[in-house]
């Protein structure tokens, strides 16, 4: 068999043909804007994509119920479906490398608009990268509830909803020392349970629970269960064994009041200590009702989720006014914060904690009963 060689081009004819291919565009990558046209994503196309709003927890529990209740009803108060925005929540596994995978896939994906964490490790370099790096994507990213370092990270964010936990913690400290002076114990230990102590927000609460229970009283321990029931149970029986001049036990994340009074049920102690917790989980709630709790400084996790879609919507579409309205301290130190208030609540029989004894502005004051009645208005069964 002959072989042909194929007939050779002209220089000319080679030239038209990379000119001819030099005019289509390459699939496979995006194209640059043609002059005096503006780029693919402020393109109407592309402003009418859907868009998603993503609340990612620290971990998993009732607390976070109530949260996304609070984000359903943003959804529909805010006019998100008219605005193409889809509100969910992203339940984490209770570990920071949780936190950053979620944060990592959020970053592949182009739908997602704005993202609020609760930051389960407030110095946790990685997970301020993985936030940072969502920013840079044009990505609005708040945090809630649990914040990063300010002293260090604050850029990572550029607002936080949630509770002053300082003033949550003093809150729950006075109160407990009210208790504790009512029942004639004028000094002892305390201990306090959480699930990190390097977190943002039980850092701060347990700081603000050592600066108004008072120097007479001398914290022995604070005790870390990495979101492990088990483990906080374990934590408040070690403390009693630990620390015989205990006299407060306080919880300071929601699970953290169900585990101190299933154990002092148990071990028959109830009258030998005080209990004094954060939040208002169900189990808490039937606990208190027992007399098993005598005081719980409850967040408000309903309106960090109402609050959180109405932040991140004003956030995607440039709103000044709401901007302007959260928050009218901006540039001031703390102006970046929104706080969602705070209640305390005692048993509906005597307690030595009394409404005067905080500030109206800052406190709400209620009784077991009448928080229960404010849970069903809006079909709550914890805060």
């Amino acid at each position: 068999m002959t072989c042909h060689q194929p007939p050779r081009l002209s220089l000319g004819a080679l030239l038209l043909a990379m000119l001819a291919l030099a005019g289509c565009s390459d699939s496979r990558g995006p194209a640059s804007p043609a002059a005096g046209r503006a780029p693919a994503e402020s393109s109407p196309a592309a402003a009418s994509r859907p868009k998603r709003f993503i609340f990612v927890t620290n971990g998993d529990d009732p607390f976070w119920d109530a949260c996304l209740s609070g984000l359903k009803e943003g959804e529909k108060r805010f006019g998100c479906a008219a605005a193409g925005i889809t509100v969910s929540r992203d339940v984490n596994n209770a570990t920071a490398e949780g936190q950053i995978e979620r944060l990592r896939q959020y970053a592949t994906q182009d739908d997602v608009a704005g993202v609020a964490i609760s930051v389960i490790q407030a110095d946790n370099q990685a997970i301020i990268d993985e936030m940072r790096k969502l920013q840079a994507r044009g990505v609005k990213v708040i945090t809630v509830d649990g914040d990063v370092n300010r002293e260090t990270f604050r850029d990572a964010r550029p607002y936080y909803i949630g509770t002053d936990n300082r003033v949550g913690g003093r809150t729950l400290g006075a109160a407990a020392r009210a208790i504790l002076e009512a029942r004639g114990l004028k000094d002892g230990g305390y201990v306090q349970f959480a699930g990190f102590t390097d977190n943002d927000n039980a850092r701060s609460r347990m700081d603000g629970v050592s600066e108004a229970i008072g120097t007479a009283y001398v914290q022995r321990d604070r005790m870390a269960d990495e979101m492990d029931h088990l483990r906080a149970r374990d934590n408040v029986r070690n403390a009693m064994q630990n620390h015989k001049d205990v006299a407060a036990l306080v919880g300071i994340w929601a699970y953290n009041a169900p585990a101190i009074a299933d154990v002092v049920t148990e071990t028959t102690t109830r009258d030998k200590y005080v209990v004094a917790t954060f939040d208002a989980a169900p189990l808490a709630i039937g606990q208190m009702e027992k007399g098993n709790i005598d005081v719980m400084v409850v967040q408000n996790p309903f309106e960090m989720g109402v609050q959180t879609v109405r932040l991140l919507k004003a956030m995607v579409e440039n709103d000044p006014a709401v901007l302007a309205e959260m928050f009218p301290r901006a540039g001031q130190p703390d102006g970046d914060v929104y706080t969602t208030g705070l209640r305390v609540v005692v048993p509906d029989a005597s307690s030595p904690v009394k409404a005067d004894l905080f500030d109206p502005k800052v406190v709400e004051f209620m009784p077991l009963s009448d928080f229960k009645g404010w849970l069903a208005k809006y079909g709550l069964t914890g805060s």
